[in-house]
């Protein structure tokens, strides 16, 4: 197959049903990429993918190199500042980080991280702010120096996104806060498992205010319900946790695991260094198989019509529709919210 041909005749036979067609034009994109460094294949690439969810060209996507993981994440960030393009662009970016690329560390330094923050301060569509903060939830452990940066933004969404799960917006279906709900808990999870000292230091400060008491009440106390106490909260400080020699020799599934650890919930908690999960919790929330080539995120149609996303971390689900339903059902962070 010539290597000259139109990249845009070329793209839609990636889908092809014929396995030999698709093995033969993955092979010449990938052989463009390999010899041109320059941008337009991949700006080409997330275009295609945008319109059309082919899984073949998010194979793609998913597994670039060096230059063109720059190109990648310039694409990516200017799509999420359009809001029509926002909610796949963010499923893309969750599909690429979950595989953990050679280049994550890039991802504190790169324009992309600000526009995901901001995001989540500013947007309004409670799909693409569940999707953004399990995305945002799934690069904290990657990039955990960029605490020192961003903190106070991180804290800012919690604090945000916290508070939508008492109002419970009118134009909002039910379904949609409930995932929304159980991914600011993994948040909370994350973000104290990550920087116990200065996220109790902020909850102290932001929830002692009398406006926001009851969203404290109704829905932050029980998710503190479900965590130990930190070991950093006795023997840390604030400056500690924030420091990068804290985090230099941990990869990032040191992290997560350190995250499960202080976790007392059976959908967050490691089996690690004697947690035990019991046998009813374990059967219900089985290990996933650590299974890279598999994207956790998800495309999951609701009786909405509309997608939502499914995340594993540390081996557990964090958002699926029947797991979510069924924990909104059973688990103290959600139960404890009065019936309005």
């Amino acid at each position: 197959m010539a290597q000259q041909a139109n990249i845009g005749e070329l793209l839609p036979m990636l889908d092809s049903p014929v396995l030999s067609v698709r093995e033969d034009v993955t092979a010449v994109l990938k052989e463009n990429l390999n010899s041109d460094r320059g941008p337009m294949l991949v700006n080409t690439l997330v275009d295609y993918y945008l319109e059309t969810s082919s899984q073949q060209v998010l194979h793609i996507l998913t597994t670039l190199q060096e230059p063109h993981d720059k190109h990648l994440l310039d694409k990516m960030n200017e799509y999420v500042g359009k809001a029509a393009s926002r909610l796949p662009t963010l499923s893309l970016l969750g599909h690429v980080i979950r595989l953990q690329p050679p280049w994550k560390h890039k991802l504190s330094q790169a324009p992309l991280l600000p526009s995901l923050l901001k995001c989540l301060k500013v947007d309004t569509d409670v799909i693409v702010l569940t999707t953004g903060v399990l995305v945002l939830i799934t690069m904290l452990p990657m990039i955990p120096q960029s605490g020192k940066q961003h903190l106070h933004d991180f804290f800012d969404i919690f604090g945000r996104l916290s508070s939508w799960c008492l109002k419970k917006p009118g134009h909002v279906a039910e379904v949609y806060l409930v995932h929304l709900h159980t991914s600011v808990y993994a948040l909370f999870h994350r973000l104290y498992g990550m920087y116990p000292c200065n996220f109790v230091s902020f909850l102290r400060s932001h929830y002692s205010m009398k406006e926001n008491l009851e969203t404290f009440e109704e829905v932050v106390k029980p998710m503190m319900e479900h965590v130990r106490i930190h070991p950093e909260l006795v023997t840390g400080s604030k400056d500690h946790e924030l420091d990068p020699r804290r985090w230099k020799k941990l990869e990032t599934h040191d992290v997560v695991i350190e995250c499960a650890k202080i976790s007392l919930d059976p959908t967050e908690a490691s089996y690690e260094d004697g947690y035990s999960v019991s046998h009813q919790n374990s059967a219900r929330f089985p290990p996933r198989s650590a299974d890279v080539t598999a994207s956790p995120f998800v495309d999951m149609q609701n009786s909405y019509g509309k997608d939502l996303h499914a995340v594993w971390i540390g081996g557990y689900p964090l958002l699926c529709a029947a797991d979510t339903l069924a924990y909104q059902r059973d688990s103290q962070a959600f139960c404890t919210r009065k019936n309005q």
